[in-house]
């Protein structure tokens, strides 16, 4: 459900830079600032959350029940949708590579760019599916030990605060 969230958050850039918005992103840096910092703080409050809830993953009711059936499904649609929607590095990808693929003749670009950008979309859902499906077997594993759910959700937490970081101090030096 994440997977599917992040590539409807990422077409919503694809149709961004379709209608000219991307273009809008990449030539300010304030705007191209807000999205960068609100992308990044999101990462940096996901892996809050999992450093905060880490104690409270216990492996007998993770065996039990599912952590997505008691989350929701929508839910994780959502957050994945707000990860692609804020992420700056696929606005800025978008809005350089989608107009080299463009016939201008043709006519119909922002068309052109919608249908054009359904291509690494659909990449992106099929290879975080595999990830997802890999963790998914590897659930069973992290399940039979408390303390190794404790230290995966500790090392997931502070994997994500530390990309928001980076995404948050790396990027365009103007």
């Amino acid at each position: 459900m994440t997977a599917l969230g992040n590539v409807v958050g990422s077409y919503l850039l694809v149709t961004a830079v379709a209608f000219g918005i991307g273009s809008l992103v990449e030539r300010s840096l304030t705007v191209f600032l807000v999205v960068k910092l609100a992308g990044a703080a999101y990462l940096v409050l996901l892996g809050i959350r999992a450093l905060r809830h880490r104690k409270e993953m216990k492996a007998s009711a993770l065996r039990q029940e599912p952590a997505a059936a008691a989350r929701g499904d929508l839910r994780t649609v959502l957050d994945g949708a707000l990860v692609g929607l804020t992420n700056p590095k696929g606005l800025v990808f978008f809005a350089a590579v989608l107009p080299q693929f463009v016939d201008h003749s043709a006519g119909r670009v922002p068309g052109q760019m919608l249908v054009l950008g359904l291509i690494p979309i659909s990449i992106g859902l099929v290879t975080d599916t595999l990830w997802g499906l890999t963790a998914s077997a590897a659930r069973s594993w992290f399940a039979g030990s408390d303390r190794r759910l404790s230290l995966i959700g500790g090392a997931g937490g502070c994997t994500l605060i530390g990309l928001g970081v980076t995404v948050a101090v790396t990027g365009r030096a103007d």
